[in-house]
């Protein structure tokens, strides 16, 4: 998960990008960048930390021009210590390209290899990014005229970055001389949306990866862009559309809705907000089925991505709600700090207690979700260090049993609290008297029933299918091995073990079996 900014206005952008960024802080607080064009030139600023920390007057004094683009890093490949992965990355040929990216290619290592045996291009760093930069910087060249390029040579080299890479990738993107390009991969699975402002210079166009930072910065949505399709703006400030991709289809991540964007943010036409209202609506249900209504004295939610799901299920179940931790706002998200030790330190740091709240009280938390169950542990022990009697539990969202690939650091199934223990087990885990989670059904149907149309979804996490079809066990086991330093072991290896292979049971590639 990470934030991306790209625009194309009448007057310096570099201030404007910096606000945006500051909007979008919630999606990475690992690395910012800021890449402006003026005229044929680059400026680029980019580092280690927040976006506040990253960017002193000096630097932005450093970033002329009326076309930019910026990003804020989560990491997800690579690593989170490794500034050189910092974005936006830059490469000179063909014509200068600058990039962001949000998402995570399934298929980068294949692709470096490529890049090097086929392309004869070099990745400097472990970034899937700088690999997605250098596929669209060969595919420009071929599709190019010559030296010049046409709008048409843009489009067709999206559908050359298409036809190579797999996973999730929402991308912004300045072409030295010619222009602003967006594009989002074919199953739009990272958000990207667009807006204007009308000017008496002209029209100023914003893409931004949540409709939050549009209404920020005083621009008018005009809509996402979709799947596949890719929106080329000149320097002419005329907009091109095109739907670059062969076979697109809507299937964004669903975690978006449950923690991942801010609440006032609209994705693919869906309200955040009202769509954890739903979550909240339907988890009631469930609750009521698990838990005696007349045993709960107070609804708590834990801040800030649960407290609509919390109220609303407060309200349907007639039970008071109560705010009963008080956030410091001034400690990242514990969910994105890149170490366990880090995490489990920082939720002290973060939440406190209302005493009176919890006093002498049978409360129900409401979390989003239970990822690692590191927070949620924290959390149980301090509403009983409060004085709670009974600790009961909810989550918004369905067990989180599989790793994320397409952006979100779920790598490896032993870091998922969920993972080979029943609901029960969870329960006495993190040290609830009961837990209750929200069904995968009903957390689909809590999007749906805002935009009927919307049906499908990478749900991964929660249910094992990977929408784009190339995600195995030995994919998975890759994966996990990369990140703990261990050797890949063959995909004809007979040595697997059965453990490993029960670990991913059900796990299935685009709704097909496995």
């Amino acid at each position: 998960m990470c934030g991306i900014l790209g625009v194309m206005a009448t007057t310096p952008v570099n201030q404007l990008l910096y606000d945006g960024l500051m909007v979008l802080q919630h999606r990475g607080q690992d690395a910012a960048g800021i890449a402006t064009a003026e005229g044929n030139t680059f400026h680029l600023h980019k580092g280690p930390g927040l976006v506040r920390d990253v960017f002193r007057t000096r630097n932005m004094r450093a970033l002329p021009g009326n076309c930019g683009i910026g990003h804020v890093r989560y990491p997800t490949a690579g690593s989170a210590y490794n500034f050189a992965e910092a974005q936006p990355f830059y490469v000179n040929s063909p014509f200068g390209i600058v990039l962001g990216h949000n998402g995570n290619l399934t298929n980068a290592e294949q692709l470096k290899d490529e890049m090097f045996r086929l392309d004869r291009r070099h990745i400097n760093t472990n970034s899937d990014s700088e690999v997605l930069l250098n596929v669209l910087a060969h595919e420009l060249q071929s599709a190019a005229h010559g030296y010049e390029l046409d709008v048409d040579s843009i489009f067709q080299a999206v559908a050359g970055v298409h036809r190579r890479c797999r996973g999730a990738y929402a991308v912004v993107a300045i072409i030295a001389g010619y222009g602003l390009l967006a594009f989002r991969d074919p199953h739009g699975i990272r958000p990207l949306i667009y807006g204007q402002n009308e000017t008496a210079e002209g029209t100023e166009y914003l893409v931004s990866s949540e409709s939050v930072a549009l209404d920020t910065l005083g621009f008018q949505v005009v809509r996402d862009i979709e799947p596949g399709e890719a929106v080329f703006i000149d320097l002419n400030h005329q907009l091109h559309s095109r739907q670059c991709a062969q076979q697109p289809m809507y299937a964004p991540c669903i975690f978006e809705y449950v923690y991942l964007a801010r609440p006032d943010t609209v994705i693919d036409g869906v309200s955040v907000y009202e769509a954890r209202l739903a979550m909240g609506e339907l988890l009631a249900d469930k609750v009521a089925q698990h838990i005696p209504v007349d045993e709960i004295d107070v609804v708590i939610p834990i801040p800030d991505s649960s407290r609509p799901s919390a109220m609303q299920l407060a309200q349907k179940l007639g039970i008071p709600f109560r705010e009963g931790f008080v956030k410091n706002r001034y400690v990242g998200r514990t969910f994105i700090m890149p170490g366990q030790a880090m995490r489990k330190k920082s939720v002290r740091q973060k939440l406190n207690t209302v005493g009176q709240e919890f006093k002498g009280k049978r409360v129900l938390l409401v979390d989003d979700s239970i990822v690692r169950g590191t927070t949620s542990r924290e959390i149980v022990e301090m509403a009983r260090a409060a004085g709670a009697t009974r600790v009961y539990f909810a989550s918004a969202a369905p067990p989180v049993r599989f790793p994320n690939v397409y952006g979100i650091d779920m790598p490896t199934r032993s870091e998922l609290i969920a993972t080979g223990r029943s609901d029960a087990q969870i329960a006495a885990e993190i040290g609830a008297d009961a837990l209750v989670y929200q069904d995968i059904d009903a957390l689909k149907q809590s999007v749906t029933m805002l935009r009927s149309d919307l049906t499908v979804f990478d749900a991964s996490c929660f249910d094992g299918c990977y929408i784009t079809g190339d995600i195995d066990s030995y994919y998975l086991d890759a994966a996990e091995n990369k990140r703990s330093g261990k050797p890949a072991k063959s995909g004809d290896d007979e040595s697997d073990s059965r453990s490993s292979e029960q670990m991913v049971l059900g796990l299935s590639n685009g709704g097909q079996e496995s």
